[in-house]
């Protein structure tokens, strides 16, 4: 019997990660056509066909949920690996020159947004409306977001040296700042300007704001 627990186990823990996966993707899709108010747990375990226990088993409820549609889209998948230690952002830290480094993250920042911005654009839209849950996400992901550049700033700033009077904290505003989600949805989807364009506007602008 031992050795058919031992058997089983992965099998186990295998369906339960299909079956999570499934449960997020669901939850993407109905996020993203109804919106974070328009989306219930019995309509997510509907379209994953699971029951909405087993939704809130293995993920939580609502709120929960939308984070870890979040985290693991931004990820691009659901391995336990941290941001900082995934390929487009450790391409900025290995980077040779304060440019390289940026035109890594702008890189970066594309990649990203190209994963996440439905989402995020969704989340803003409804939080601003008024919302608590989604006003609570934005504040989160954009703590995080700062608690990354920070690390960045501090990293670049120890590497190659911060233009002089600029501290790191002020650096890491500045990061955040301009690549934030606002300034990429004026500029990329409201006003049309192409990848290529914002990356070089991007890099240009951080270079200067920040090594001078």
């Amino acid at each position: 019997m031992a050795e058919t627990r031992r058997y089983d186990s992965p099998v186990r823990l295998a369906k339960t990660r299909r079956t999570r996966l499934r449960i997020l993707d669901s939850a993407r899709d109905l996020f993203l056509t109804d919106g974070y108010v328009g989306t219930t747990l019995d309509a997510v375990a509907g379209r994953a066909e699971v029951s909405p226990q087993t939704v809130y088993n293995l993920v939580g409820g609502k709120a929960t949920l939308f984070k870890t549609v979040y985290d693991v889209t931004l990820a691009g998948d659901d391995e336990p690996i941290p941001m900082a230690a995934r390929p487009e952002l450790q391409r900025v830290v290995d980077a040779a020159s304060p440019r390289a480094a940026l035109v890594a993250y702008a890189g970066a920042a594309q990649v990203l947004w190209t994963r996440t911005g439905p989402l995020v654009q969704a989340a803003m839209a409804q939080a601003a409306a008024g919302d608590p849950d989604l006003r609570a996400f934005v504040e989160t992901i954009e703590s995080e977001r700062l608690h990354g550049t920070r690390s960045l700033v501090r990293s670049l700033d120890e590497r190659f040296g911060l233009r002089p009077g600029l501290t790191v904290t002020e650096g890491a505003d500045l990061l955040w700042t301009l690549a934030g989600p606002d300034v990429i949805d004026r500029l990329v989807t409201r006003r049309g300007w192409t990848w290529d364009r914002f990356q070089e506007w991007l890099v240009d602008t951080l270079h200067h704001g920040l090594f001078g």
